[in-house]
């Protein structure tokens, strides 16, 4: 979040050095450059993997004017807010490489070194209590995150060239706008067969190529299960089960091929033996639950629209706060690759509406607390824009209960946008990432612009109104009115005011 500098004494930075000194005030809270195993970013969130959990100082990290909040999960994640995270994220790779060479010993590392070490990890992940299926889930979402920035500019794009064609403007330009949003959606195979070799200890580039033979034309030729290919059948589910089955074959390959033959035999085998695989079988099985999907869900909103809208937007702030909802992107892309947009996510949007209503409604609840509303005061707009997570760990959560009054002002606002679903107004994204007011421009559906903006908007309405109502009247005990609502006493002309108590924001 936002925070005024301190007075400087030498002339103000300029914006590296400010995200420069954000990554230098991390550094040496999560244990230094030493106990960094990986580093990586989604679009709020700066991932670390640790040797040595104990080392880091959850408390002072918390504290620091722009760390919003800590998940622990798989990896360790500060959330630093969109926009930060990318600047401070390469700030901080590049100090944790130049403290690891600073610090470079003589001697080389003990077997006892490394046995503490894997004792430490061990002992974190035990601590953490993951469990396979969630990691398989967590390791799925990292495949797709990086590919986030490109289907939200593309959706855009997408957005704005559909506005074009509907209103009869500037036809010549639409047919580029059309090419360049879809360029990367033709191809997103291929980056996701990339990043699932990646993730999954293969060769990136090994599980690309295989992933490209889904979208390669001339699949048409080949006929599979009784019927010919078609170019893209199984999407990104195909892609990355080919892409894992690559990198099972590289891997069995690596164990047992000549090191002087592993250059030439272990690509050609990876890529024939997985190609042919994917070619006449995980295509073919791919397109089949890729169709499922997009039935399903399909189905699930024009039987039962509004209570699984209910359902949907009243559970997705606690997959937010657990950084599960990433596992969702899978389901969107698909479903994006289908019908052009996919319709679980305006759904979903909704409960970052409770979460704002439910802030706004803590902001009047205690107008004797300074410090909390100016905390709100300063994560509303990006609440608004879609991104919760100031909220969330600012605000409600620390709260307890308006977060769960923020959860009944989502699925209030999740009956209202499946609820015209269920009518057949039915209207999705065209890309995955935004929500809030910011997802209006990649809105599509088969009512039109005028009704599809309005749905949205009435579900945004919705969202906020019982949010704020739920919050205002059962968010708080009278008890926490009594802790929460209070301010310093006036200062005497000798003796200072005592400081009320206040819980500190994440």
């Amino acid at each position: 979040m936002p925070t005024e500098p301190t007075e400087p004494t030498t002339p103000t930075p300029p914006p590296a050095d400010k995200h420069r000194a954000t990554a230098a005030a991390i550094l040496p809270l999560v244990g230094g450059p030493d106990n960094v195993t990986s580093i990586a970013h989604c679009m709020t969130r700066l991932r670390i993997a640790l040797r040595d959990r104990s080392l880091v100082a959850d408390e002072a990290l918390k504290a620091l004017p722009a760390v919003m909040g800590v998940v622990e999960d798989d990896t360790y994640q500060i959330v630093l807010g969109p926009g930060a995270v990318a600047r401070v994220t390469p700030e901080f790779e590049a100090l944790v490489e130049e403290g690891r060479s600073a610090a470079a010993s003589p001697h080389p590392v003990t077997a006892e070194d490394l046995q503490a070490q894997g004792a430490a990890i061990k002992e974190a992940r035990k601590a953490r209590n993951a469990t396979p299926f969630k990691l398989f889930l967590r390791r799925i979402a990292n495949i797709f995150v990086p590919l986030i920035p490109a289907l939200i500019g593309c959706g855009v794009i997408a957005g704005l060239n559909g506005v074009l064609t509907n209103f009869g403007w500037l036809p010549a330009l639409v047919p580029a706008l059309a090419a360049i949003a879809s360029g990367f959606m033709s191809l997103i195979a291929v980056f996701v067969g990339y990043n699932t070799a990646k993730e999954f200890g293969g060769t990136a580039i090994l599980g690309g190529a295989v992933a490209a033979i889904i979208v390669f034309p001339g699949v048409a030729k080949i006929t599979a299960f009784g019927q010919e290919l078609k170019p893209g059948q199984g999407g990104v589910l195909g892609a990355l089960a080919a892409a894992l089955l690559a990198v099972q074959v590289e891997k069995w390959c690596r164990r047992r091929v000549p090191e002087a033959l592993d250059v030439l035999v272990t690509p050609t085998l990876t890529v024939l033996v997985s190609g042919l695989v994917t070619l006449f079988g995980l295509m073919f099985l791919a397109g089949e639950a890729s169709a499922a999907i997009g039935s399903f869900a399909n189905w699930l909103l024009a039987t039962g629209g509004a209570f699984a809208g209910l359902v949907l937007g009243g559970l997705f702030l606690p997959l937010v706060m657990l950084g599960l909802h990433q596992a969702l992107i899978p389901i969107h892309t698909t479903l994006i690759e289908q019908s052009g947009y996919t319709v679980l996510l305006p759904i979903l949007a909704m409960a970052g509406a409770g979460q704002v209503g439910a802030a706004i409604a803590v902001y009047y609840r205690l107008p004797r607390n300074g410090s909390l509303r100016a905390t709100i005061k300063s994560a509303l707009p990006a609440g608004f824009l879609g991104v919760g997570e100031p909220l969330i760990y600012g605000v409600s959560l620390p709260l307890g209960r308006p977060f769960v009054t923020a959860c009944v002002g989502g699925a209030a606002g999740g009956a209202f946008v499946g609820l015209f679903n269920q009518l057949g107004m039915t209207f999705g994204s065209t890309a995955i990432g935004p929500s809030g007011w910011a997802l209006f421009p990649l809105l599509d559906g088969k009512s039109g612009m005028g009704v599809t903006v309005a749905v949205y908007a009435g579900g945004l309405a919705v969202g906020y109104l019982v949010g704020f109502v739920a919050t205002f009247f059962f968010g708080f005990t009278k008890r926490m009115l009594a802790d929460l609502n209070t301010a310093p006493e006036p200062a005497g002309p000798t003796t200072a005011p005592e400081p009320a108590k206040q819980p500190v924001p994440a």
